[in-house]
């Protein structure tokens, strides 16, 4: 448990999160070392207030005026006893306190908060105080940010990172399936030819003449796959074609061996309905839905497809009333390698998205699934007749 847990990438979360809270912790202690030395500064000036106010001498006078001349950076607003701002404060818009009148009061309020006064005694009876409220340098709250900033940026680089390495890695798993369906159907073609060729010779024997014809439609069989795998990683040509037909011509042929414990349903509009497809990819990925729908009710249930026009769209439906797939692999079973089945490589699903997907530029997901009931894939193709209308004449 505890070595499947510590792998790199747990370790890099870790260590990322280490180096965040360790930054947070420090700009956190140099701010408190800040205000604890901003305090000291207020101090000093306020002090060279009082004495500016109080003191005849004019050495300490020089030496009060050069503290008060020093503090550019930390905002401070003088109040009497009462809380009025006499009029005396520093480091502040002073355009905007001659246009509102309430600046200055709404940044005593601000201050408040942050600091408690330093009060400065000028006359015990009648009482007579100033009081000074003074808030955070432009430094000081700049290494306030500096945490969220940090923060901010680390995640723009995750990001940036993840989504680069989540891109480099689905190019090169792309590249690897295409290259291995493209030496599976350079590995078919030869024994594919061969067959060929003996079909031929068994045909001229009028004895073998029916085992013939029932062997080449198997051998057509392993052509036609042939060819699928060949097209794969590679732009396929594609035309206009009534997916009515075609989808109705793979259920013919699904039914055939499906056997007689599973019922089939094909609604579809009256008319013909055109698509831009490849052909042979296009029966592909119904053959793949089919089997899939197939393999979840074991050879007993109801299969239903749905053809529909959709506006700008043509939706496809493939509902089986199998296992259903469970909430966690919903995310799952379009990844390549990924299969509940005891046999099989989990292609099929993968290769399914990709020609949709990538060569039609269209859709395919799981638009319903429910353990014990069964699911529902979607496809989404354009309506090439519909984006004809809408062409600009």
């Amino acid at each position: 448990m505890i070595q499947a847990w510590l792998n790199w990438r747990n370790g890099l979360v870790i260590m990322a999160t280490a180096i965040v809270i360790a930054v947070i912790f420090y700009s956190q202690y140099l701010s408190h070392k800040l205000e604890a030395d901003e305090r000291k500064k207020v101090d000093a000036w306020v002090e060279a207030q009082k004495a500016i106010l109080t003191s005849n001498d004019g050495t300490t006078l020089a030496l009060a005026a050069k503290i008060s001349l020093e503090n550019t950076d930390i905002p401070i607003i003088e109040t009497n006893e009462r809380d009025s701002i006499t009029g005396n404060y520093l480091n502040l818009d002073s355009t905007r306190a001659a246009q509102s009148a309430n600046y200055l009061p709404n940044m005593v309020a601000r201050f408040r908060k942050l600091h408690p006064p330093i009060v400065v005694v000028l006359k015990e009876q009648p009482l007579q105080a100033n009081k000074y409220y003074y808030g955070r340098s432009f430094l000081q709250q700049q290494l306030r940010y500096y945490p969220i900033v940090f923060l901010l940026i680390i995640a723009l680089f995750t990001t940036l990172a993840f989504l680069f390495m989540k891109t480099s890695y689905q190019s090169t798993q792309n590249q690897l399936w295409a290259g291995m369906a493209k030496e599976t159907a350079h590995q078919l073609g030869t024994p594919v030819s061969s067959l060929q060729g003996w079909v031929a010779v068994l045909k001229e024997d009028e004895n073998s003449l029916p085992f013939a014809l029932e062997i080449e439609k198997d051998v057509n069989r392993l052509q036609l796959v042939t060819d699928r795998f060949g097209k794969i990683g590679s732009t396929p040509q594609l035309e206009q074609k009534d997916i009515t037909e075609q989808i109705g011509n793979m259920l013919d042929y699904m039914k055939k061996r499906a056997g007689n414990h599973v019922v089939f349903s094909y609604s579809h509009p009256s008319h013909p309905v055109f698509a831009t497809v490849s052909a042979p990819l296009f029966d592909w990925v119904i053959e793949n839905l089919l089997k899939n729908a197939l393999d979840a009710m074991e050879g007993k249930g109801f299969i239903e497809l749905k053809l529909q026009e959709q506006g700008q769209k043509i939706w496809i439906d493939v509902t089986d009333t199998g296992k259903g797939i469970p909430q966690q692999n919903l995310n799952k079973i379009f990844q390549p390698g990924f299969t509940t089945r005891k046999r099989g490589w989990g292609l099929g699903l993968t290769l399914t998205r990709r020609i949709i997907e990538q060569y039609h530029k269209g859709l395919v997901f799981v638009k319903w699934s429910e353990p014990g009931k069964g699911t529902t894939f979607r496809i989404i193709l354009d309506n090439p007749a519909i984006a004809e209308t809408k062409k600009p004449t």
